[in-house]
This record gives structure tokens, sequence and C-alpha cells, in this order.
């Protein structure tokens, strides 16, 4: 699973899961009834302490409230036990376990407007990802229907632009599916409406091979300004190649028109 992108999302289900258990972080004390905290404890109090104790380093007291508080069936707390799996973080490296726990908040579903929908969100991404590219030693085999299947629900029924853009790129290269490039440029078109740098440079890309060299040639330019360092890489080989090869005139057009593009004016 492309791992980098799940943490980006984690980052933001984590902020939200700060708030809820009370915002500010104060020392955590060992997993015993002296802190007043016990596995009988409610599941939420024991997701705020595990909550806690991870940011403070203590890991393995993290990994035994989360896992007390997830028995009681607590969403948050089982998917902070999947994430830790899924990194190795306090824990080995499971990832057929994590995804055991992906699978069992996914299950679940989510009413609209609950405060779970981060989790379930993510848990969704993150099977996705891994029937991708399967569990080595594990039942789980890359299944790129299911895998298309589950970003096409995250990005249709909660309009999350990675999805979107997983979605665009399974749906170009023909994987789980046919391939239909008017169908991925609509996603990729949400996508970088959201402020996507990948799904705006692969965007831009198929319209300079379509013949709008100087908007393509735009969107690739803008991209650039917007992509993550990691990305920027593949994005800066798609925006140089179009580069080299369009008239001077378009290299100045879609230069003005990425300032614009970067500003949302597009």
């Amino acid at each position: 699973m492309f791992k980098s992108e799940c943490r980006s999302l984690t980052v933001l289900v984590m902020g939200v899961a700060l708030a809820a258990a009370g915002g500010t972080v104060q020392r955590a004390y060992a997993f015993d009834i002296n802190a007043g905290i016990t596995k009988e404890s409610g599941p939420f109090d024991l997701f705020k302490f595990g909550f806690k104790a991870y940011k403070n380093g203590q890991k393995e007291e993290a990994v035994e409230a989360y896992r007390y508080a997830a028995e009681k069936g607590h969403t948050g707390s089982r998917w902070a036990l999947a994430n830790m799996y899924a990194y190795g973080d306090g824990v080995a490296q499971d990832d057929f376990e994590a995804f055991k726990i992906y699978s069992e908040i996914a299950s679940q579903g989510v009413e609209p407007g609950s405060e779970d929908t981060g989790f379930f969100i993510n848990a969704l991404l993150a099977m996705a990802n891994y029937y991708k590219i399967g569990i080595p030693g594990s039942p789980v085999k890359a299944d790129l229907a299911q895998a298309r299947q589950l970003y096409f629900q995250a990005a249709s029924a909660f309009g999350v632009p990675e999805a979107q853009f997983q979605l665009a790129k399974m749906i170009l290269a023909g994987e789980g599916g046919k391939a239909n490039v008017q169908q991925a440029k609509k996603w990729l078109n949400q996508a970088r409406k959201s402020g996507h740098a990948g799904a705006m440079a692969v965007f831009g890309n198929l319209l300079f091979q379509e013949g709008q060299t100087a908007r393509g040639l735009a969107f690739m330019t803008a991209a650039l300004n917007k992509g993550n360092p990691k990305d920027l890489g593949w994005m800066q080989g798609l925006q140089e190649q179009a580069f080299s090869v369009a008239t001077e005139k378009d290299r100045r057009v879609a230069v003005a028109l990425a300032q614009d593009i970067e500003h949302g004016d597009d």
C-alpha cells in the first residue's frame, strides 16, 4: 500500500481524535489502577488514555488500552490499533492483522454525519491499497476489481480526493475493469479541484495529449508548485516532456494560466 498517502489521512483523523479526546495532552501514567483507568473502564476513557499514552511515547500502554477499547466496540481504538500494525508503530509490523481490523471497521458501515466517518474512510482506503498488491504470506491476494470498487466507494460517497485520484489511475490503466479516459478525467477533475496535485498533473497530461497544449501544460506546471516533495519526480517528468515539445507561444500562455490555476481561477 502507498503508506505515505495514508499517513496524510491518518494525521487528519488523529486531529479529530485529539479534539474528541479532550484537546490538550496530559502526562500519561502506567496502565494500572493508580492511573484511574483499568481494563474495566469505558471504551472512550480507554481510548483517551491510549491516545495520551501514545503521544507521550508510551506505546505499550497505548496498545493495551486500544485493545481493551476495541474489544468494547470503540471504532477509533480499532483504527488506531490497525494503523500501529500497518506501520509497525509500537508493535511488530503485521499487514494482515491491520487488514483484519480495517475490515472490521469497514464492515460496520457508518451513519451519515457520524464522528466515525474519518475512521471508516481511512479503513476503505487502506483495504483498497492492500487489495491492489495483496499481502504476501496471507489469504489476502491482489484483487484489482475489489480495490477499484473500494476506491469508488470512497470517491463517490465521501468525495475523498485521494480515492478519486487512485480510482482515475485504475480506470486509465484498465485495472479491475474497463479503461475509460473520459470517466478517468471526470474523477481527476474533481480531485484536482480539491487541490490534489497528482490529479492536477495527470489531468493536465491528458489535456495535453488531446491537443489542449497550453491548458494541459498549465495544469502540469501548477501541480509542481502544489505537490509533495515525494511526488515531484514523476510530475516534473511529465511537465518537462510536455514543455520540450510545446511552442514558445504555448509555453508563455501556460505559465500565465498556471498562476490562475494556483489561485483557483480556472
